[in-house]
């Protein structure tokens, strides 16, 4: 209802009278998964608290209504699994099947999605996008990396006792919120 345009009119006494203003839809929201599933995130269970938070990201995507698309990172390339789809209960079978092994090609995964998040501003332009990064940071040297260009958070699932702290490193190359999974904890449990 549009108030301010019905009351110049005087008091409505008609439906007819009533002034209507069109709903402004809120930009589409894009949420940009990728997952590092290499064979070093099995270990001390790194892939297993990041499903608990994934499931947690994926209720939160479903009820803002904003559509997933996932990237993961493991054997010798980067694979995407899903495109532009709506959150919902359809992703509870891709999250418990997702399993660990290979070699880490995150870094190819970081390139492929930079491009990819760059050619699909041009074609939605109004759409808000978001980049989720989880990651245990155990690579080999890299090159610097440049940013992605939406915001974007990379959680650190390194686990282990002894670690290296390259998912930091690699958060501030990314200019990249920093966060360790232990951080939410109460989310995964």
């Amino acid at each position: 209802m549009a108030w301010p345009a019905t009351l110049l009119n005087g008091r409505p006494t008609q439906r007819s009278h009533l002034r209507w203003q069109q709903r402004t839809a809120s930009a589409n929201e894009l949420w940009l998964v990728i997952v590092d599933a290499s064979a070093s995130t099995r270990r001390f269970q790194a892939l297993s608290q990041a499903k608990g938070l994934l499931a947690s990201f994926f209720d939160q995507a479903y009820r803002q209504r904003a559509r997933l698309t996932l990237l993961t990172a493991s054997g010798n390339t980067p694979r995407w699994q899903r495109h532009g789809l709506k959150a919902s209960a359809a992703l509870q079978p891709w999250l418990e099947n997702l399993g660990a092994g290979g070699g880490t090609p995150l870094l190819a995964a970081l390139e492929q999605a930079r491009h990819w998040l760059l050619a699909r501003q041009r074609r939605h332009p109004q759409e808000q996008q978001r980049c989720l990064v989880l990651t245990d940071g155990r690579l080999k040297a890299w090159d610097p990396l440049q940013p992605l260009p939406c915001p974007s958070m990379l959680i650190d699932m390194e686990c282990s006792p002894v670690r290296l702290g390259r998912a930091r490193l690699l958060a501030r190359q990314l200019e990249a919120d920093y966060r360790s999974i232990e951080s939410f904890k109460v989310l995964i449990n």
